[in-house]
């Protein structure tokens, strides 16, 4: 019974994407612009942008905290 942007949960990954005109989009670019409002921000294109491009020292942030959750106190 669920659909959107977080999924269906039917264990069937091929029907993740599916769209609210209930198409099944083969990538994300695809799928994020299908719930788009119109004129609200720019279209995705094909490929994904690197989160970090557009926040500047958000890598250095990132890497620190994937350092303590990959660290001996989550092992």
């Amino acid at each position: 019974q669920v659909r959107g942007l977080c999924g269906t949960f039917t264990g069937d990954q091929r029907d993740e994407f599916t769209t609210p005109e209930g198409d099944v989009e083969p990538g994300v670019a695809a799928f994020a612009n299908a719930f788009r409002a119109a004129g609200a921000c720019p279209a995705l294109g094909p490929g994904i942008p690197d989160p970090c491009h557009g926040f500047p020292g958000s890598r250095e942030r990132a890497e620190a905290a994937c350092a303590v959750l990959m660290g001996p106190a989550f092992q």
